[in-house]
């Protein structure tokens, strides 16, 4: 389908957005598992290891498998947080993405083209209000939705917590799985049984970077209907809190994506 090939165009494009690796770092290890916690202490526990720094760079090894299909890219991610992300791919810069609060924009050089616009379209791919901030707690490995929104039920499955909310949204159904000894997320999964599609994001590991809990591999599986693409990330020389610049322009005579 033309109009569904455009979207999981788009979607590759905006992976060039997620996530994190290591410089100076280690792989984080799973310690004592504490799973005796209420839901209200184990909400305190996972605020305790969001993350609290200011930007962040990172070198990240992206592949992707659709329809057989498998592309390797690497790509350079940068990161103000709460503020803005920018990528490149690397070595040559051929295209780049910018995500701020307003807007999402990026160009081709491949293809001299370029989008700009909102997370409408996003947005509508998913069934629910998509914006930056869920963008990056997914890229950091926080809950999409945030964990201290609304009420939620807390569960113990094969050595995890499970957590969703206590009144599911009409629209999708949402649960996280929670490692008990280091409180980060291992999986969150956003599943829309009536429209066929089901988004998994899987965490395969952590690494401590400056103190900073932060993924290192990430699988994100999404799936719609018949068809299926299967992300995976590895995150590599992290560094933290440098002064770093975003350039960013979209070069003139490039032809405008509309969707």
């Amino acid at each position: 389908m033309p109009h569904k090939n455009r979207y999981l165009s788009i979607i590759l494009n905006l992976c060039l957005v997620f996530m994190i690796g290591c410089k100076s770092s280690k792989t984080l290890q799973s310690g004592e598992a504490n799973l005796k916690l209420s839901p209200k202490q184990l909400i305190r526990e996972t605020t305790k290891t969001e993350p609290k720094f200011k930007t962040l760079s990172a070198r990240v090894k992206l592949d992707i498998s659709q329809e057989d299909k498998v592309s390797g890219y690497t790509l350079n991610l940068r990161m103000e947080k709460d503020k803005q992300i920018l990528l490149m791919s690397t070595p040559i810069s051929l295209v780049k993405a910018l995500i701020t609060p307003e807007k999402v924009s990026f160009y081709n050089k491949l293809d001299n083209t370029y989008f700009e616009g909102d997370f409408s379209y996003l947005s509508d791919l998913l069934g629910t209000d998509l914006d930056f901030q869920k963008v990056q707690n997914l890229l950091l490995g926080e809950a999409l939705y945030g964990l201290k929104n609304e009420p939620v039920t807390v569960s113990v499955n094969e050595n995890e917590y499970v957590v969703q909310p206590k009144k599911q949204n009409p629209l999708f159904e949402l649960f996280y799985l929670i490692n008990p000894s280091h409180f980060k997320i291992s999986s969150q999964q956003l599943s829309q049984p009536q429209e066929q599609r089901h988004l998994q994001i899987d965490y395969l590991s952590y690494q401590e970077v400056e103190k900073e809990i932060l993924p290192k591999q990430i699988k994100v599986i999404a799936v719609e209907a018949a068809e299926e693409m299967i992300l995976e990330m590895e995150f590599k020389a992290v560094s933290l809190n440098e002064d770093l610049r975003f350039p960013f322009k979209i070069p003139s005579g490039y032809h405008e994506i509309k969707l």
